[in-house]
């Protein structure tokens, strides 16, 4: 057999020399994993997630040593009506004495000190005690267990008080415990609810085995990759989640194409190795092909402007070509060492039929009468993703604050319970002030002293921002970090008004008049709001990079001009219609009980453009899959009616199946603690969903059946185009099947 394509020839000689192809792969798995254990991960700063001018204030002030210090709060507060308030004086005298002991501790403030009335709440049975934590910033939740530790201690002592500690250090400690905890508990549950989902689909354990074990094996090798990676383009917290999510997703679906493709070859008659070589051709092709989408789209990211975007961007790319690597080598090899064997372990009720005609009986239903009356079925599909796509018209945006920490952590009750005590008086610790990057040649010229001066005056003047004010010097005395307080929560519609305020009357009307000196804002709002901006300017590009090179490579596959435009209007259908569920669901309150988290009213600031080029690229899949198929038949001379609903009979249950594993997948994200996961679980597998079911079993089908041969319209002045083959040239010698003497 003479293939020609690249998939074709690297699985045909992945195929004949099995253990080279397999002992390649461990090997290739094995020193990635080494290298990334050797070298680490070089995580994100806070700094470098900022955008904007906010991202240029952080750089500012991170390179003269002035960023925020870390500040931290430990409230004592008597939860019993009758216990005395010696308890309480007890307890604060008791937490001061063992914190003032620590070495990371600094600037400790007490409720016992004259001078910090506001330290004390007005019915005197809460008190907080305040402090700092020593060192670089991005470094202070890793110094945070002696200080918890301290404080749980002094808890133990007395215990008819409350004593808890809050703030941005101990919270983003516990915050990275239990993104640990729900990373390992998502790979624990990822495994098995797999597997039991591809029982159903193959009804054999060797063969249900395969992809898993193959998805799994390249997300390890993804993250020791990864690893080497971030010392290039740092980290962000969340890109382990994402690495896996993708992987799994991925991993199996090509795994999946192919060996579904397999079995088919094999019940049709031909012997092993012959199957192997058409699949390789076929649907290793497909696999490539798909894979390209999914990287182009994937790549998108790199025009958001963001450096979180970046860190996605490369993580997840890398996962996706070790897929395609995995795919298109390791798994025909593994076939062709298995033989037959793959089908151990047959599961007998499941196992009947699965490998003759790979129809799924519902499918064929739906699309019987899909086709039938094509006009209607894609009236009424359209109408149900339009009108899940309607709430998506007030999607809104924001970082997650300290008021979005899981409600199943105790700093999120601590939280609550400073708010209720102390109502609207600024403490420390429970939200960032914004803090002006003051940058002039000489701060202490007089000019520039009483333009800051005029600055801190100003802005509380304008009664959107409130003491107290501070000012930090650097020691070459060339910026200084002017921290204001504004009204609100840091998220809230006051903050941002205040904000602005800042930014474009109080600045411009003091430190901005003095010629040569500039001034940049930061802290949490700022961020969110620069991160918003940022997104809304950079949103087009991303949109229009992934579209244009997505489009492009579906006109040069299939040549044809009708197959991408309906792919991409397909595509933001479904990718519309899953905005349009999380606002639904998140920005409102009615399912906090259901799942589990409390509503601020917004969507993570990364989520929507995440969103988009994640579920662009794994529904191309399905597209790529499908159409391959469906051309496939009319380039074999039937017509696109028929091939239609072959094809689309032929490939239901494998994108049922793939949709399934990923939906499965996707869910247990969204069970866990952190709101973000939870919102992109949603996300992605309400959009896979209403991809696999309402998009390419109904509306692709009716639209292809409305369209007809102009499905295949390929305009003469596109003629220059080059061809890309989906199978092999020549001819295979002899196209009857060739049974297998064994």
């Amino acid at each position: 057999m003479k293939l020609n394509n690249l998939a074709g020839r690297v699985g045909g000689w992945a195929a004949a020399n099995p253990k080279d192809a397999i002992f390649g792969w461990i090997a290739f798995v094995a020193i990635a994993v080494a290298l990334g254990a050797h070298f680490g991960t070089k995580p994100m700063p806070q700094r470098e997630s900022t955008t904007g001018e906010s991202a240029r204030a952080d750089q500012i002030l991170s390179r003269v040593g002035l960023r925020p210090p870390i500040e931290e709060a430990v409230l004592v507060q008597i939860t019993r009506l009758h216990t005395p308030t010696v308890e309480l004086y007890k307890a604060v005298r008791d937490a001061t004495d063992k914190l003032q002991s620590i070495d990371d501790v600094r600037k400790l403030r007490s409720p016992l000190d004259p001078r910090n009335p506001n330290l004390i709440a007005w019915d005197l049975r809460s008190a907080l005690i305040t402090f700092r934590v020593r060192g670089n910033p991005d470094q202070a939740a890793k110094r945070m267990e002696p200080i918890l530790t301290t404080v749980a201690k002094v808890q133990k002592r007395h215990p008819k008080v409350y004593v808890a500690e809050f703030g941005k250090a101990s919270s983003d400690h516990a915050l990275e415990k239990s993104i640990g905890k729900d990373f390992k508990r998502a790979e624990i549950s990822t495994v098995p609810l797999t597997i039991a989902i591809l029982l159903i689909a193959f009804g054999a354990m060797v063969a249900a085995g395969l992809p898993v074990l193959l998805a799994f094996s390249g997300v390890l090798a993804t993250l020791g990759l990864a690893g080497l990676a971030s010392h290039i383009f740092p980290m962000a917290g969340d890109a382990k989640s994402v690495i896996l999510l993708v992987g799994m997703a991925v991993g199996i679906d090509y795994s999946l194409f192919y060996i579904r493709r397999e079995r088919e070859e094999r019940a049709r008659g031909y012997s092993r190795r012959e199957a192997l070589l058409r699949t390789s051709a076929t649907s290793g092709h497909t696999v490539l092909i798909s894979g390209l989408t999914v990287l182009i789209a994937m790549s998108g990211m790199f025009c958001s402007g963001s450096e979180i975007f970046t860190s996605f961007a490369v993580g997840t790319m890398i996962m996706v070509a070790v897929a395609i690597l995995g795919s298109v080598t390791v798994l025909p090899a593994m076939l062709s060492m298995l033989g037959d064997r793959v089908n151990k372990g047959r599961i007998r009720f499941l196992h009947r039929g699965r490998a003759t005609t790979g129809e799924a009986p519902i499918w064929t239903y739906v699309l019987d009468r899909v086709l039938r009356r094509p006009a209607l079925s894609a009236a009424l599909a359209a109408s149900v993703l339009l009108a899940l796509s309607l709430p998506a018209l007030n999607l809104h945006t924001q970082f997650p604050g300290f008021s979005d920490l899981p409600s199943s952590l105790g700093f999120a009750k601590t939280h609550d319970r400073i708010q209720t005590a102390f109502g609207d008086v600024q403490y420390v610790g429970e939200q960032t002030p914004a803090v002006v990057a003051v940058h002039a040649k000489n701060i202490k010229d007089q000019r520039v002293h009483d333009a800051i001066a005029a600055l801190q005056r100003v802005a509380v003047a304008t009664g959107q921002m409130s003491e107290p004010t501070n000012v930090r010097i650097d020691s070459r005395k060339r910026v200084a970090a002017v921290s204001i307080q504004l009204k609100g929560d840091g998220n809230d519609t006051a903050s941002k008004r205040a904000l602005e305020t800042l930014r474009t009357r109080v600045i411009p009307a003091t430190v901005g008049k003095i010629p040569g000196v500039t001034a940049d804002v930061t802290g949490a709002t700022a961020a969110t709001v620069d991160f918003n901006h940022t997104m809304t300017r950079h949103m087009p590009l991303v949109f229009g990079f992934a579209l244009v090179l997505v489009f492009i490579l579906l006109l040069v596959t299939f040549r044809s001009i009708v197959v991408p435009i309906k792919a991409v209007v397909l595509n933001l259908l479904s990718v519309s219609a899953a905005y349009g569920v999380l606002v639904l669901v998140f920005q409102h309150r009615w399912a906090e009980g259901i799942i589990g988290f409390r509503s601020n009213g917004a969507i993570v600031s990364w989520l929507p453009m995440f969103l988009f080029v994640i579920l662009f690229g794994i529904s191309m899949d399905y597209h790529v899959f499908i159409l391959t198929r469906i051309r496939e038949l009319v380039d074999g001379g039937m017509d696109t009616e028929a091939a239609v609903a072959e094809g689309i009979k032929k490939s239901a249950s494998v994108v049922t199946s793939a949709a399934s594993v990923m939906v499965g997948v996707f869910a247990i994200f969204a069970t866990l603690n952190v709101l973000e996961m939870k919102q992109m679980g949603i996300g992605l597998g309400t959009a896979i969903l209403l991809d696999a079911t309402v998009i390419r079993a109904v509306l692709l089908p009716a639209t292809m059946k409305l369209l007809g041969d102009w499905n295949w319209y390929f305009p003469s002045w596109l003629e220059w185009i080059p061809r890309v083959r989906t199978e092999r040239e020549p001819p295979l010698a002899s196209e009857a099947p060739v049974l297998d003497p064994a």
